[in-house]
């Protein structure tokens, strides 16, 4: 009798194991961003969106469909972007902003399409409106369906 609880309950047991391991192979969003310090890598940030990842000099980005971008400022109102994406047919939509008005606006082609990891590089030429305002750059992927913004990858500039 011991001996059939004893196999009865390592049964229970490797079910369990087996089901919660099925259950957690869902992919996990990234959510967790790292900044760099003077010391160490030792600051943690939930950010969801934007995914600044530690560089030695610039923020490095990422979401679902970016990866690697890195943006540098070129001269007063000029600037390199380059990265990685995994998008349909290779085309990636750019749009320069300060909080109320859009800019600049644009495109770009990776070397690859989705599922590939394509290298895109372009440059951004763009000035304030107004001298207080903050400029972002927002990478996306436009919906082979309806043309409407999907993955959005904010930056600021």
């Amino acid at each position: 009798m011991k001996y059939i609880n004893i196999r009865f309950f390592i049964v229970l047991i490797i079910y369990i194991q087996i089901n919660c391991t099925s259950q957690n192979k869902q992919p996990i969003p990234e959510i967790i961003s790292v900044k760099k310090s003077t010391s160490s890598m030792d600051s943690l940030q939930d950010n969801s969106e934007n995914k600044p990842v530690a560089a030695d000099t610039h923020p490095i980005y990422q979401n679902a469909r970016f990866k690697s971008v890195v943006v540098e400022n070129l001269s007063a109102h000029k600037y390199l972007v380059t990265g990685k994406a995994q998008i349909f047919e290779a085309n990636l939509s750019w749009i320069v902003e300060d909080g109320h008005n859009e800019l600049r606006k644009g495109f770009a082609t990776a070397d690859a399409g989705a599922p590939e990891w394509g290298n895109f590089r372009f440059t951004v030429d763009v000035k304030k409106e107004r001298e207080n305002s903050t400029l972002t750059l927002i990478l996306f992927e436009s919906s082979a369906k309806d043309g409407s913004p999907q993955h959005q990858l904010y930056i600021p500039l």
